[in-house]
């Protein structure tokens, strides 16, 4: 009863969410063609909802794999520094004031993948100097990663200009703020072939969240599904961070309040987790458009206030074991 209630509440927020923002809309006006009403439903409203949900199910599908190949409930891109890595590389596309590079893509998305896959591969590097199992030395090593690119960023802002410096720094809060649907439609298309790739190597990560070991006696490539995934995993949070900042937390949250509901293998959790994050971070947009202030709460910043409390839950209950 309990799940059945949780899910048609997300369900509920889902259909509702368009409605909710500084315009108050309604059903009538919308059906009305060559209104406002309508063009600020179908053009800034349901393109925003579609964005939120293929947002968050690609930071928590991320966390799960991450949390599943290291094998440890703290680590997401965002606290191994992966995010702040593309935001980085972002940062430098802003400063640089650089457009298109290849095929009409934003220089930004392709330095922001950039930032995010060089870290990956920094990561990966360092972890040969660690002890087998010791993923807490890997997760303190993302936090120095991520201090060190908050640091070059700082250089950024010095060396930026008044307006590119507002630019950043409304960017580093996170935004959902977008027009039209050919940006939520991408990453739709990205959130999507994530989980494909993530739903092909279900029972490969079934066996990794064991241990290294157990897939290597089934004969499974570990290095290389490892390797194969991370890549997957950093090509859609660079693209996500390049267009809407960083968004925290989401990875951190949403596969542990589903590992709790739902106490099956991970090969069964991959499509919830998907689909609650996506929910997840509609539900957290819609707050930041219900509430009447003078302007947008930034999603990045509402994420970071539940996530907060949550991130101290984990490593209180974590060191009581």
């Amino acid at each position: 009863m309990f799940k059945f209630a949780l899910w048609f509440f997300l369900l509920a927020i889902l259909v509702i969410s368009p409605f909710i923002g500084a315009v108050s809309l309604n059903l009538g006006d919308i059906l009305n063609a060559d209104t406002l009403a309508r063009n600020i439903f179908f053009e800034l409203r349901l393109p925003r909802v579609l964005f939120a949900f293929a947002a968050g199910s690609i930071l928590a599908l991320s966390g799960l794999l991450f949390q599943t190949l290291f094998r440890n409930a703290l680590m997401t891109p965002y606290t191994l520094g992966i995010s702040s890595g593309a935001v980085l590389g972002a940062g430098i596309a802003l400063k640089l004031g650089l457009g298109t590079l290849f095929f009409g893509v934003a220089a930004i998305s392709i330095f922001g993948f950039l930032g995010a896959l060089f870290t990956v591969f920094l990561l990966l590097y360092l972890a040969q100097f660690l002890r087998s199992g010791h993923h807490e030395s890997l997760l303190l090593l993302g936090i120095a990663l991520s201090l060190f690119y908050t640091a070059a960023l700082m250089v950024v802002f010095y060396l930026g200009s008044a307006m590119q410096n507002d630019v950043l720094i409304r960017f580093t809060m996170g935004s959902l703020s977008i027009i039209g649907w050919q940006t939520p439609l991408l990453l739709a298309f990205v959130a999507f072939m994530l989980f494909v790739g993530i739903y092909l190597y279900r029972f490969e990560l079934q066996l990794l969240s064991i241990s290294e070991h157990q897939a290597q006696l089934k004969g499974i490539n570990t290095k290389r599904v490892t390797l194969i995934l991370l890549l997957l995993s950093s090509l859609g949070i660079g693209i996500l961070v390049s267009i809407s900042g960083p968004i925290g937390f989401v990875g951190l949250i949403v596969p542990h309040i589903v590992a709790k509901i739902y106490p099956q293998t991970i090969n069964k959790r991959i499509l919830k987790t998907a689909l609650f994050g996506g929910f997840f971070l509609v539900f957290c947009d819609t707050l930041t458009r219900g509430l009447q202030t003078q302007s947008e709460l930034p999603i990045g910043i509402v994420t970071a206030l539940i996530g907060g409390p949550f991130f101290i839950y984990l490593i209180i209950s974590k060191g009581k074991k």
